[in-house]
């Protein structure tokens, strides 16, 4: 004879799997709570969030930003999250806005600073959809930034804390794609700053084309000043033809792109937040 469970009948699984599902269904049931107002009328879901990406034909580089967006979806489940590039790559935006219809979005660029496509490029291809949108502000500058790139540092090689001979031989260039723009180069100086003082050394900002100083010549200003370590800060989001042209001429340690970085997905929901909730900002419509 079988003997019994000394509380009752023995539950046909572990009472941590069963906590587990308890768990899970309070949590489907929390997420659908908060769509529902008080009073009982359902929520309206929040604007979809689409990220814009620039578009490359290094096969890295939608792989990278794909897999931002899904760390982007992992932060924020109950939000729809889209991709759309501005050139070469599929989905272009104009078509993802276009299956989205006539729902809100935010677009968020993956872009480190103000400039054409910010300025033109991007809000031209949304007035010309039937969705309600609004364009949030590019990712950079922004403290998140600096902390994406100091990791990417010390992925590389950086040391975290260097003793002071090193540190005064040391510095970084930080090196971007560059824009006739000005505000865009104020952008990258901003960054630049954010990261030295972050890291207690000299940060460059160089550009691989449109802008000065290029790469080589900041390199050579910094070893005219005694800084012989310089290590290469890539300020891109992902690898591309620019980002492996200033990698190539780097003296010592590059970090990686920015990539999928937590730090980067934070920011990303950040601008989403700030457009969203921009005191007299509106969706607008074409």
């Amino acid at each position: 004879m079988t003997a019994s469970h000394p509380l009752g009948p023995e539950p046909p699984f572990p009472l941590e799997s069963t906590a587990h599902l308890m768990d899970s269904i309070s949590s489907r049931l929390a997420d659908r709570l908060r769509l529902v107002s008080p009073v009982g009328r359902r929520r309206p879901a929040p604007p979809a969030l689409v990220l814009v990406a620039h578009g490359s034909r290094d096969p890295r580089a939608p792989d990278t930003v794909r897999a931002l967006r899904d760390r982007v979806r992992a932060l924020r489940p109950g939000l729809a999250v889209h991709l759309g590039h501005i050139e070469l790559n599929e989905p272009l935006l104009p078509d993802t806005l276009e299956a989205l219809g006539d729902s809100p979005a935010v677009l968020v660029p993956l872009l480190l600073g103000r400039g054409y496509h910010v300025k033109q490029d991007i809000p031209r291809m949304a007035a010309a959809a039937s969705a309600r949108t609004r364009v949030a502000a590019p990712l950079g500058p922004h403290p998140l930034l600096a902390d994406t790139l100091y990791d990417r540092l010390v992925e590389a090689g950086w040391p975290p804390d260097p003793d002071g001979p090193t540190r005064r031989a040391s510095a970084v260039v930080l090196a971007a794609a560059g824009s006739r723009d000005p505000d865009s180069a104020a952008d990258t100086r901003r960054t630049a700053r954010l990261l030295a003082d972050r890291l207690g050394v000299p940060v460059v900002p160089a550009y691989a084309s449109a802008a000065a100083p290029a790469v080589p010549t900041a390199l050579s200003a910094l070893a005219a000043r005694g800084r012989h370590r310089v290590a290469l800060a890539s300020y891109f989001v992902a690898p591309g033809r620019f980002a492996t042209q200033c990698a190539e001429q780097a003296p010592w340690i590059t970090a990686a792109p920015l990539g999928a970085h937590p730090s980067l997905a934070r920011l990303v929901l950040h601008r989403y937040d700030q457009a969203r909730t921009a005191t007299g900002a509106h969706l607008a419509s074409a």
